[in-house]
């Protein structure tokens, strides 16, 4: 077995931004690990590194050399390789040519089937393991990709890199490995933190890469992070268990801007406090990557966290300057509300008309009108109180009033929060201020429900009409494109349906499409309100899957025409649950409605003659009575587990009628009365599941 040493690269470069540093960390490990297979260099374990001014690889046991290779391939048969004088046929010096051999150097030989083939035999000797990582990482530094990112060139190279590399440190063990790329050589030194570890350092072997960047004031993104961790949660526990907010994305952001991470507390003035704290915690989360601190009772305080990547000993600078920033920020969020506050509600509803919401669908203040009418329709549907039905309204009508404000224009998530405090300020009743503070809930899969009635009607309202719009202009979502988040508003809309189970989806759709009609939007009524219907089996066959259910169990409840949310995937996990508890009876009993649906003719009805009945027909005529029955009483107080009890007790009868009776007599009168009985059999499933989608399926 070959020996083995340690492979480093580490690309150094000006500091990167966050975003592309963690799509290059992402692609440099695959990218490396590739090269090293396809050069056939065995190797051990992979780890990848970055701080904002490096790139890093380190692979454990890298082979020194490839393995010596003998290869034996068999081509034509040698009557096709070679003519009856024994020249060499194109297929000989076709086959040759694939190995970088001549038709002369192919040998003739009895293969195991007794046939006589040609071979091509070559040996290929094995390669030193360093030029072969000078190429590999020359061709991998190329090989990067920086979407969404313009790539520099520098110096006298076309070469490109993100930020212009200012060293390249390359080693195979204690070797340095030639690398060039873009007028800089390789070496097998490293650099340090600006502050804290200037000028270079030299790197004996990859195994000491790391310690020798802690030693310069350069920690690797994991310990980086670990290390912001710790010191938040220090500073947590001196504030007697104050929280610390930080948002998944700003902290990876942050972890990325830094090499010796230091957390360090700001405060802000007093004053701020009085402005809602959405806008105070965005502007110091987005705009200057602060986090906020908050109370034990969950109240912001006037403190921030901010990680430095100075020199420690030069904290309070760092504190005072960081606190002049927030200030000035904080000043802007503060005049934008205050600004915004002077504005009456009404106001910022009429100048809606200047804001295109699509060009078919005319403005956002046309769809506030069309909001207005889905939700109280939907109030009224639902059988809603005066009270809860006229706030609902109230809040459709002003729920897109923030987006015309100074606040939601600079601070654009805060998009209905703001709504809901201008309604606050206005005086409006506490359901309508947070009903329009909450109307985009859920804003993705797994999100929270608005927290009141009001505010889930509006939401509702909201999500039906964006749906609606984009189907009723023949503009449904794509594979590749849905630039108004159509599914995710089908998504949110099913939620809440969930959570209301007294409203109807399919009037909600009937209400939303003639209020479009109404502002004479032309479409076909029919067509688009079937087309959105069966948009929603599709995202609610979906969810279903998710969550457990078969296939065929989606089949056979979407085949009955149910819509609604809650219903849908009651019925779906009730159908699935039993054919799990007794999957015997139910693959029987699609079995027997497969067949009876195969032989009944719809066209000759149910109506039977009972005096023209055997006894097995008799059994199975009071059993579809009985059965339909107890099916319609489960379904009108939704019990799916009872309507599905009901349907087993059709498995008897039916198994003895098909074995003693024969169908298609002779005698017509007789066929088509045992027909009608089918008929009435099937008629019992109607409501509760196409069982024939069950047949043959396990």
């Amino acid at each position: 077995m070959a020996k083995t040493r340690d492979f480093l690269l580490e690309i150094g470069c000006e500091e990167m931004p966050s975003a592309p540093l963690m799509n290059a960390t992402n692609q440099l490990g695959k990218l490396v690990e590739r090269e090293l297979d396809d050069a056939g260099l065995p190797h051990g374990a992979l780890r990848v590194a970055s701080t904002p001014r490096r790139l890093s690889v380190i692979v454990s046991d890298v082979a020194e050399s490839t393995e010596e290779v003998h290869e034996v391939r068999r081509g034509p048969a040698a009557h096709i390789a070679f003519d009856e004088a024994g020249e060499p046929t194109k297929a000989a010096i076709g086959f040759a040519r694939k190995f970088g051999m001549g038709a002369e150097d192919l040998t003739r030989r009895e293969d195991s089937d007794g046939k006589e083939y040609v071979f091509a035999e070559r040996t290929i000797p094995a390669a030193s393991a360093l030029p072969l990582l000078s190429k590999l990482c020359e061709k991998t530094i190329r090989s990067l990709e920086w979407p969404n990112y313009r790539s520099q060139r520098w110096g006298s190279s076309h070469d490109t890199f993100v930020r212009p590399i200012r060293w390249i440190c390359a080693l195979f063990g204690e070797d340095v490995i030639p690398v060039s790329y873009a007028d800089v050589t390789s070496s097998n030194t490293t650099r340090g933190h600006r502050v804290l570890g200037p000028g270079e350092h030299i790197v004996a072997e990859p195994s000491a890469y790391e310690n020798v960047l802690e030693n310069a004031g350069v920690l690797l993104e994991k310990r980086r992070a670990q290390k912001i961790r710790e010191q938040v949660k220090a500073l947590e526990e001196e504030r007697g268990g104050a929280h610390v907010d930080m948002p998944k994305r700003t902290f990876d952001e942050v972890v990325n801007l830094c090499e010796w991470p230091t957390a360090l507390v700001g405060t802000f003035d007093e004053e701020f406090l009085a402005v809602p704290h959405e806008i105070i915690c965005e502007s110091m989360l987005s705009n200057q990557r602060y986090f906020p601190i908050y109370d034990q009772q969950g109240n912001l305080t006037r403190e921030f966290v901010v990680v430095s990547n100075a020199d420690p000993a030069c904290s309070e600078i760092v504190v005072d300057g960081n606190e002049r920033v927030v200030r000035a920020r904080l000043d802007d969020a503060k005049f934008f509300y205050e600004e915004d506050l002077k504005v009456g509600l009404d106001e910022f509803v009429e100048r809606l008309d200047r804001v295109v919401f699509h060009e078919k669908l005319g403005t956002m203040r046309q769809k506030v009108e069309r909001m207005e009418a889905i939700a109280g329709a939907a109030a009224e549907l639902a059988g809603l109180d005066e009270i809860t039905s006229a706030q609902a309204i109230r809040a459709a009508h002003f729920a897109k009033a923030d987006l015309v404000s100074q606040t939601v224009v600079e601070f654009t998530s805060q998009q209905g929060v703001m709504g809901g405090y201008f309604a606050q300020a206005a005086g409006e009743p506490e359901e309508v201020s947070r009903g329009i503070a909450e109307h985009y809930r859920p804003r993705f899969a797994g999100d929270e429900l608005p927290s009141g009635t009001v505010g889930k009607v509006v939401a509702l309202a909201d999500k039906l009409d964006t749906i609606c719009g984009l189907f009723a202009v023949d503009e449904p979502p794509t594979g590749s494109s849905d630039p108004f988040a159509v599914r995710r508003s089908a998504i949110g809309a099913i939620a809440i349906l969930q959570a209301l189970p007294a409203f109807s989806l399919s009037s909600l759709v009937s209400c939303a499409l003639e209020t479009l009609s109404s502002q004479d939007i032309s479409f076909d009524l029919d067509k688009v309100r079937n087309e959105v219907l069966a948009f929603f089996v599709g995202r609610l066959a979906a969810i279903a899957r998710d969550e457990g259910v078969r296939p065929e169990t989606i089949e056979a409840v979407s085949a009955v025409g149910v819509v609604d949310p809650a219903e849908f995937l009651h019925r779906a996990h009730a159908l699935e649950q039993a054919r799990k508890n007794d999957t015997e009876l139910f693959d029987d009993l699609a079995h027997a409605y497969a067949r009876a649906a195969h032989l009944a003719d719809a066209s000759l009805g149910d109506d039977v003659d009972e005096t023209k009945f055997s006894a097995p027909e008799l059994a199975l005529l009071k059993a579809c009575s009985e059965g339909e029955d107890a099916v319609n009483s489960a379904l009108s107080t939704g019990d799916y587990q009872g309507a599905l009890a009901a349907l087993a007790g059709l498995r008897e009868p039916i198994d003895r009628f098909f074995d003693e009776v024969l169908v298609m007599d002779e005698d017509e009168d007789v066929r088509n009365n045992r027909l009608r009985l089918l008929n009435r059999f099937a008629g019992v499933f109607g409501g509760v599941a196409d069982m024939g989608a069950l047949a043959g399926r396990r």
